[in-house]
This record gives structure tokens, C-alpha cells and sequence, in this order.
């Protein structure tokens, strides 16, 4: 009986630091449209992770939570040429996933945020505060 390996695609999207552009970017965005409680999760040293960060910020209202989505995408497309891989939650407008591969933007309404507690989910990541002016 014949075996084959399969290898995996590689991928070409370099890892990210808090510094690289694509992150900056995100925090800009977020602060344009007045996000608060900013954190950023890196997912970087966790090995079942999905991303190298999360990138969570609260919104006051649906009609902010939808701003702040549209600003992120606008921003990134236009500052960095990055398009979305797969957004979620642009329905209901509780909390808005925009994922980017290695960043994932989380915008989440006051009452899911406390809800899913998303910050100790990943209590082993390394959780940074972001304070927007």
C-alpha cells in the first residue's frame, strides 16, 4: 500500500509585531471612531492560536460598533492594501469580527463584551492596554 505525505501550504503573510503597519493601522481606526477599552491579545507564544493578535475594543452603540468596523476596513484597505479575509456579525452589530489572518478585530457591544469575556479566554496571552486620546 502506497503512502503520500500532504505538506501543508505555507503561508506567505509574514508574522506581526505590535509595531508593523497593519497594527498600527487598526489602533488608528479604532480610535478615528472613539473605541474604547482597547486591548491587544498576542496569541503569538499560544500554539492552538488562529492569529498572532486580537485586537478587541468596545463600542457604545450598534450605530458605533458598525462605524468602527467600516473604519477599520477602510483604513486598511487604503493605508495598508489589506482586504478582509471574513467578516462576522455585520447583522446584529453586538460584536463585529473582521479578520485579517494574522490580526483579528474584535468590535463588541458593552453587553457581549462582558458576556464572552474574551480576555480570559486567553488569560495565557500576553494582554496589552491601549489608551486612545
Amino acid at each position: 500500500m502506497a503512502t503520500s505525505t500532504v505538506h501543508p501550504k505555507k503561508s506567505t503573510t509574514q508574522k506581526l509585531t505590535r509595531n508593523s503597519k497593519v497594527f498600527k493601522t487598526v489602533l488608528q481606526a479604532i480610535e478615528n471612531k472613539k473605541g474604547s477599552d482597547v486591548i491587544s491579545i498576542d496569541l503569538r507564544k499560544i500554539g492552538e492560536s488562529v492569529a498572532d493578535f486580537f485586537i478587541v475594543c468596545q463600542a457604545g452603540s450598534t450605530t458605533q460598533v458598525k462605524a468602527i468596523g467600516d473604519e477599520v476596513e477602510h483604513l486598511l484597505a487604503t493605508e495598508c492594501g489589506e482586504k478582509p479575509y471574513k467578516t462576522e456579525g455585520r447583522q446584529g452589530l453586538q460584536w463585529v469580527i473582521i479578520d485579517y489572518v494574522n490580526i483579528v478585530v474584535h468590535i463588541m457591544h458593552p453587553d457581549a463584551r462582558a458576556f464572552y469575556k474574551l480576555e480570559e479566554m486567553w488569560q495565557d496571552a500576553d494582554v496589552v492596554v491601549h489608551t486612545t486620546t
